[in-house]
């Protein structure tokens, strides 16, 4: 059993699938871009929304700013919420919390939105911190986002640096994030990313269930 595991959110934690794909359809509406299908919009699910908008989209970085901007308008007021916590995350949390490790997220989202998310389904206890990206995305990838959830851990007293820590997650993005810090993930098949993509970005375990991953974690 590790002794610290950090968590993604979307898709891992929680299915923001609905708020996510209808708030990117409003903002692509209001730029005049005609959005591909759900399918498609699904791919998104879990990079941060400059690299969507910039890599997919080819906007400029002064237009996907502003993009940024409407979307986040609309997810603040509706989209947060279109979301639903994975039947199983609560009793893996808890009986981790009960084996004495400690708990963190570490979410590509704004850290805002991440613990507005997380106290709404009551699962903001079960973490010693949620670690977000910021409004600027200043820190939005992945592995700026993993340094800062480890350095507020260590100001919290945990022994980050000879501690074993592994990372859960659902999309190549966390693999590689974690992977900069030398940390193994575990990728999860019922978010947002295939099989092929977490085998690709050299997953350390990949698992079906939250009671597969209790047993990849022991």
């Amino acid at each position: 059993m590790p002794d610290i595991v950090l968590f993604d959110l979307d898709g891992t934690l929680t299915d923001a699938a609905p708020g996510i794909i209808n708030c990117l359809k409003f903002t692509l509406d209001d730029l005049g871009i005609e959005h591909p299908d759900d399918a498609t919009l699904r791919t998104f699910l879990g990079p941060p929304l400059d690299i969507t908008f910039r890599e997919y989209f080819g906007l400029t970085p002064e237009r996907s700013r502003a993009a940024i901007a409407t979307y986040r308008e609309r997810y603040h007021d509706l989209g947060e919420l279109e979301n639903a916590v994975y039947p199983g995350i609560p009793e893996l949390l808890a009986a981790l919390c009960d084996a004495g490790v400690t708990l963190a997220v570490s979410t590509s989202k704004p850290t805002v939105s991440a613990t507005r998310i997380l106290e709404h389904f009551e699962l903001a206890p079960y973490f010693a911190f949620i670690g977000g990206a910021t409004l600027d995305t200043s820190r939005d990838a992945k592995a700026l986002v993993i340094a800062h959830t480890l350095e507020e851990l260590a100001r919290q007293g945990v022994d980050v640096t000879s501690a074993s820590t592994t990372m859960v997650g659902d999309r190549e993005h966390d693999v590689h994030g974690a992977a900069e810090f030398g940390i193994p993930t575990v990728g999860v098949l019922w978010g947002y990313g295939s099989h092929e993509e977490l085998e690709r970005a050299g997953a350390a375990a990949i698992v079906a269930t939250p009671g597969e991953l209790a047993s990849a974690l022991r």
